[in-house]
């Protein structure tokens, strides 16, 4: 079975009042506190400025989207992750902006290779947006990213 992601993960207020100019925008409920809005096609398409993917090395960030991501963030961190895993094999990314600057990141972790001690590219992310994990769980369980295999999935 497969898993795929691409969102951008932060605060409820954060995020609701980030994406009230964005029409095309689908917000979806994590735990503690936390919204996701899954980078569809037609966010991409309404988010992108044209240019090329930026510097960060993500697959599907849109060119010049990190600039939004640094503004929404002077009102609280925001994370973009990005995940793709098929038959137990795959690679996840991630990275977190607050106050305007990135503050974590990009954070990849390439197929085949372990996770660092410090956890998964994602859970490090959520870590930063102030997610705890209960014991015998990680942030990425935790907050219920485990809920759709698919970005389609939270938009439903």
């Amino acid at each position: 079975m497969g898993y795929d992601l691409q969102a951008v993960i932060a605060g409820r207020e954060v995020l609701r009042a980030a994406s009230r100019d964005l029409p095309v925008a689908r917000l979806a409920s994590l735990g503690q506190g936390l919204l996701l809005m899954p980078m569809t096609d037609a966010l991409f398409d309404s988010v992108a400025d044209g240019s090329d993917a930026g510097p960060l090395g993500f697959w599907r960030l849109p060119g010049g989207f990190e600039k939004t991501l640094a503004d929404w963030s002077t009102a609280g961190p925001v994370a973009y992750v990005e995940a793709e895993y098929f038959g137990g094999v795959g690679e996840q990314q991630a990275a977190v902006w607050d106050g305007g600057a990135i503050v974590l990141g990009p954070l990849r972790v390439p197929e085949g290779q372990p996770f660092p001690p410090a956890g998964s590219a994602i859970s490090q992310a959520l870590r930063q947006l102030g997610v705890v994990a209960s014991t015998g769980e990680d942030e990425f369980s935790a907050v219920g990213l485990d809920r759709h295999r698919h970005g389609e999935g939270w938009t439903a």
